[in-house]
This record gives structure tokens, sequence and C-alpha cells, in this order.
């Protein structure tokens, strides 16, 4: 079947219900979802049940891309400043460091095994070289693993930001392979402005959301939520312009955004989440339906060894080599180790040799999924199991409430007070938005004139208010006083 105008809307649509249903029964049996997703579209391409023809590689790189934005960004507003603060060194010398390393043992283990050039080894290296944003983020909270000792904040810092490393290794190799009279050096350069420029356009850029949506009146809620994407394509775009990596910028925008203040953040976080698990859907049936399991198949066996040497070998190496500055028992840096998940964005930086038309694009691409399935299978599987064998899973009972869930669901925290606003008091006739409130305070009612109001991000608080605000610790609920009254106050409890 040849995708048309005509039918795209209903095969695309079908594609998705079929996934959404299939997904929801998926762990019943062990089976992450991104596999069931990308299984779904290699069944409905030529040479699946399907018969759908689509061999796009520009469409497929043009489609991830997209998704990835969205996923990227999804992860940095859920990713808690507080959370991650510890962990900052780990997390960045894991996506960075890390990365170079997993892709150097990588392509030479690759050199030695196949009839592949150095350059064309190190490639192949550099496209697996990074933890998957989506599948990590996917597995992670779909399992709703709870893990001991910040592990669950460095696995999703280093895999919300370990992409544009493995990005600009990636354009680095392709480029030394489609011109051969460049020396190896000559990629440094380019590697520190797509990283510098990329980390700067990010925090730049998400001051200037901030601002723009704290500022900008729109009627309706739900033009928030497109006004924050169009910033986040604007990151992307004209970092990229200026050849920084637009990846980077994307992330670190959206965690400068998480974890301020700013119009209907709630809804925004919402829209996102959803938007997230559709840009994932998408990604991976699109990938499925691009590749052709009759030309996989006689790559199985170099695939299989690539593959292993990957979880067994080069990952845990680069891993322990990265750790080695740092007090960290051996349990945790072996589960940091096995979560070293490839996903959909092996198989999206793979078409770049495709597009480049090098004579290897399209055994890489094949050993690339190959890698990325196997990856998913044996290590998205275990997760749980290995966590519970390592001693680094919390209790049932003890499990911490997320950032972005005590955010979106309103769930109780440690202990709730009311507040009356008195006469004289500074937050009188100001917006929400525009508080000073700690990150882990929320006020969660109005109450005004025996009538109570749900309160967003532009409600403005009036004389004799009654606020009913839900924080961690008393020394929070001395800080909103002080925002609200402008000087210590008595509290109402």
């Amino acid at each position: 079947m040849n995708l048309t105008i005509e039918n795209i809307l209903l095969v695309g649509s079908l594609l998705l219900f079929i996934s959404i249903i299939a997904g929801k029964t998926s762990y019943k049996f062990g089976v992450p979802t991104l596999l069931l997703f990308l299984a779904i579209g290699m069944l409905a391409g030529s040479d699946g049940i399907g018969g759908i023809h689509f061999d796009d590689p520009e469409t497929a790189q043009f489609i991830g891309i997209v998704s990835l934005n969205f996923i990227l960004f999804s992860g940095g507003l859920d990713t808690n400043w507080t959370s991650v603060k510890p962990i900052l060194k780990e997390g960045l010398i894991l996506s960075t460091l890390g990365v170079l390393l997993t892709a150097i043992s990588l392509g030479l283990f690759v050199w030695y095994v196949t009839d592949f050039t150095i350059y064309e080894s190190l490639l192949l290296g550099s496209i697996v070289s990074s933890t998957d944003a989506a599948a990590v983020f996917s597995l992670l909270r779909s399992k709703s693993l709870a893990l001991k000792f910040n592990l669950r904040p460095t696995l999703e810092l280093e895999s919300g930001s370990n992409d544009p490393m493995a990005y600009v290794l990636t354009i680095a190799f392709l480029t030394l392979v489609t011109h051969q009279d460049q020396s190896l050096l000559s990629i440094v350069p380019i590697f520190f402005q797509q990283m510098i420029l990329g980390g700067m356009a990010g925090f730049t850029f998400g001051k200037i959301s901030k601002y723009l949506i704290n500022k900008i009146e729109l009627d309706f809620e739900g033009l928030y939520f497109v006004l924050v994407v169009s910033l986040m394509f604007i990151t992307f775009s004209a970092t990229d312009a200026v050849g920084g990596n637009g990846f980077l910028a994307v992330y670190i925008c959206a965690v400068y955004l998480g974890n301020q203040p700013f119009m209907h953040k709630k809804t925004i976080f919402k829209n996102y989440d959803g938007m997230a698990w559709l840009m994932q859907i998408v990604l991976f049936l699109t990938l499925g339906l691009l590749v052709f399991p009759s030309e996989v198949l006689p790559f199985a066996g170099v695939g299989l060894l690539i593959s292993l040497f990957l979880i067994l070998v080069a990952r845990p190496l680069s891993v322990f080599i990265c750790l080695i500055p740092f007090r960290m028992r051996m349990n945790r840096r072996l589960y940091i180790s096995w979560v070293g998940l490839r996903g959909a964005v092996p198989i999206v930086f793979a078409t770049y040799p495709l597009l480049a038309g090098i004579d290897k694009a399209h055994t890489i691409f094949n050993i690339v999924f190959f890698i990325s399935v196997t990856s998913v299978l044996i290590q998205g599987t275990t997760l749980g199991l290995v966590a519970k064998w390592l001693q680094v899973v919390l209790p049932e009972k003890v499990k911490p409430i997320s950032y972005a869930e005590k955010l979106v669901l309103d769930l109780p925290k440690s202990s709730m007070q009311e507040i009356e606003i008195h006469p004289g008091y500074m937050a009188i006739n100001k917006r929400i938005v525009d508080l000073d409130f700690p990150r882990s305070a929320f006020i969660i009612m109005i109450k005004r004139d025996d009538k109570y109001i749900r309160p967003g991000g532009s409600t403005i608080i009036e004389a004799d208010d009654v606020l009913m605000v839900l924080a961690d610790s008393e020394t929070d609920f001395e800080k909103v006083h002080q925002t609200l009254a402008g000087s210590p106050t008595t509290i109402k409890n």
C-alpha cells in the first residue's frame, strides 16, 4: 500500500489506535511499549502484513527531529533542579565524557570485527553512543521505579542531556568519512562550538520564554501551550542557525522553565506529557515503517555481537571511568551501566549516513536498528529485576512523589495551612505568577466572599482572600508569608 493524501489520516490514526490499545496490555507480559510501537510499524510496513511502502529517510529524519524536540522538552520540564543539583557533576560527565568513551571503545571493537574503516567504525559507535531519552523517560516512569541514592535523576539527566554529544560526534565522524582529507583534530572546534553555543542559547531562551509567557496575556488558556511549543521550536532552530546544538538548547531551556513560576504551568505540563507520548508513538511507528526486516536479518549475527559488547563492555567501561572521582557504591555504578538503553535516537541518527550517501550507510542503519531493538528488549524488560537484584529500589510504601506529580496531580504535601490576606499586604493586586513563592509551595484554593476559586498563574490576589497553601516545611510557610505580607505574620492554621 502506498500512502496517499486520501488514506494517510486513516492509516495513521488506525496505527495510533492499535499502538495505544496494544500498549495498554503489553506490560502484563513484560514487553516495553516502545518496542511494541516499533513492531507495529514493522508489521504495517512493506515486509509486513500492512504492505505500506515507506522508504524516505529524509521524512523519517524530519519526524525524528520534531519528535525529539517534544520528548526532550517534556523531560526537561519534569526535571526538578533540587533533585538534579546534587548529582549535576556525575550526570554531565556521563553525558559528555561517557558518550565519547562509549563511541571510541565501541568504534574500535567494530573496526576489529568488521571490514569497516576506522572512521566508519567510529561513526557507528557515535550513532549508538548515547542513552535514549525517550526510552529512559518512558520505561522508568511507566514502571514507576523508585530508586535509591538519586539514581533516577542521574539517569534522566544523563539521557536528557547526552543526545547533543552523540549528535556532534555523529556529524563529526560523518564529515571525516565523506571528506577523507580532513584530520581528526578538525572536529574539535565543531564540538566546542556546538556545546557552548547550545548551552548559552538554552539558558537565554529559557529566560526569554518565562518572560514572554508571563507577560503576553492570551484570551484562551489553551493558547499558552501553543505559545510554549512555538518558543521550543524557535529555541531549536535559532540555536542551530548560529551553529549551536539545538537539542542541548531545547533541553536546558525546558529545565530552566520547568523550575520557574509561569502562567498555566499545570496545563502546559499535562499537554506536554500527552504530546511526548504521541511523539514517541509516531517516532517509533515511523522508524518501524522505514525498516525492512528482510534487510536487517542478515546482520543479526554481527549486530548481536556488537550489541552485547555495548551492553556488557563499552557502556560499563565508560560509566566506571567517568565515576572514578565520585564516591559511589558498586551496585549504583552497575545499575547506571545497565540503564544504557538505546532506542529511537540512534535510529534517527543513522538516517544521516543514508542521506549523505556513504557506501556502508544501509549496513550501518540495519546494524544500529538491531542494536536498538536488542537493547530495549534485553535491558528494558529487566530494569525492575536488576534494580531489585542490586538493591537500589525503594520499597513500595516509601516511594517518593515526583516533582511533576506534585505539580500536576495536586497530591498533598507534608502540611496545609490557610493564610489570610490582610489589607496592606504586598501581594494585593498582584498575579500569583509574579510572586516569588518557594518552589515547593503551592496555592491550591482561594476562599473569596464565601466562594472558592481554583487559582491559576494569572489569578490576582485581593484583600481578605484566604489562601490554602501546601508546602513541605515550616520554613517554606515562613517564606510564603514574607512574600505575601512583606514581613513575618501570624499564620492561621
